[in-house]
């Protein structure tokens, strides 16, 4: 049988559209889902320009399971899904448990441009499609599909509950870096712009707060201590001279941001003096992505949303919003009343 659904699409100008986007039948290995939220992305603003469908942070019910599924989801079921689609379980990447760099994949932006959260319905593998957990509620698990992904990776490879760790930036993955750390045991050092935000860091379970703007030599903050760890999530990347008087020796640092074109530039003697660690890191393989999902229910991590209908008025609200820098600090839009 025929599936049709309401989508919405960027334009080469930023103006967003509505779509449609149709399937014929369900193939082998995949589910038809009834989307009840989706969160709104940085990347979601890097892909306007494009014409794809947008949304990538995916929330909803399982309408109908395809032929040849193996999985044990069952129809009215909750799930989710995030940036990434399919990988091919043959490379390289995907069988040492890498399966989020697997050079095949299919993932928003570059993949399957006719479907994005934003919108009725989605059709997508099974294998990429994951259980929402009891203690998580459709709005909230909708921004962790990629934002809650990106920083729990990291934070579970590189980071220690002992660790001292200094997060820069409290937007949409900032806040939700102090979260999960904090849940983990960590020292939490936050730097964030001005004093405005102060409150909810430490709410949210910062330690210390520094404010940055003006301050010329960061030595001047007043840190209690060096840093063991450094992430940075802002929409641009730092000062690095004056972040890396905060360090402490073997200090591994840790970019989040999306700066697509951006060039990093170190104080190469501190960096191999010292013997500080840069690492890249992207999203996450299923198994973490699951374990993400589960730590976050049972710990009561939860994105600070602003909540918008998912109308096409509701997503070009969000999106100005999110393009104007007052989002706080998730957009999630619903189709539920």
């Amino acid at each position: 049988m025929p599936y049709s659904g309401k989508t919405f699409k960027g334009t080469s100008s930023g103006e967003i559209v509505e779509g449609t986007f149709q399937r014929e039948s369900l193939g082998d290995g995949e589910l038809l889902v009834r989307i009840s939220h989706s969160g709104l992305c940085g990347t979601d603003l890097h892909a306007l320009p494009t014409g794809c469908a947008l949304g990538h942070e995916g929330v909803g019910y399982v309408e109908e399971v395809g032929p040849s599924c193996k999985t044990d989801l069952k129809v009215g079921e909750r799930v989710g899904w995030g940036y990434i689609h399919y990988t091919c379980g043959k490379c390289r990447q995907c069988l040492t448990g890498k399966e989020e760099y697997c050079p095949n994949k299919h993932q928003f932006f570059t993949h399957d441009h006719d479907q994005g959260s934003l919108g009725e319905i989605a059709v997508r593998k099974e294998d990429w499609l994951f259980r929402i957990p009891d203690g998580l509620s459709n709005e909230n698990a909708a921004p962790l599909m990629c934002g809650g992904a990106t920083v729990f990776t990291p934070l579970i490879e590189y980071v220690k509950p002992t660790d001292r760790i200094g997060i820069v930036g409290i937007g949409g993955l900032g806040h939700l870096s102090i979260q999960f750390a904090s849940k983990m045991g960590c020292d939490i050092v936050v730097f964030s712009g001005t004093e405005a935000k102060r409150e909810e860091a430490m709410a949210m379970g910062a330690t210390e707060f520094y404010a940055t703007k003006g301050v010329a030599d960061f030595n001047t903050l007043g840190l209690a201590k060096p840093l063991d760890k450094l992430i940075v999530t802002t929409a641009t990347l730092p000062d690095w001279d004056n972040y890396f008087t905060l360090l402490s020796v073997n200090c591994t640092i840790i970019p989040l941001t999306i700066a697509l074109g951006a060039k990093m530039s170190f104080p190469y003697s501190d960096l191999t003096l010292r013997g500080y660690t840069v690492v890249g890191t992207i999203l996450a393989g299923r198994s973490m992505h699951e374990d993400m999902l589960s730590f976050a229910a049972r710990n009561q991590v939860a994105p600070i949303i602003e909540k918008f209908p998912l109308t096409k008025g509701g997503v070009v609200e969000a999106v100005e919003r999110l393009q104007s820098g007052k989002m706080r600090y998730r957009g999630v839009l619903t189709n539920e009343q």
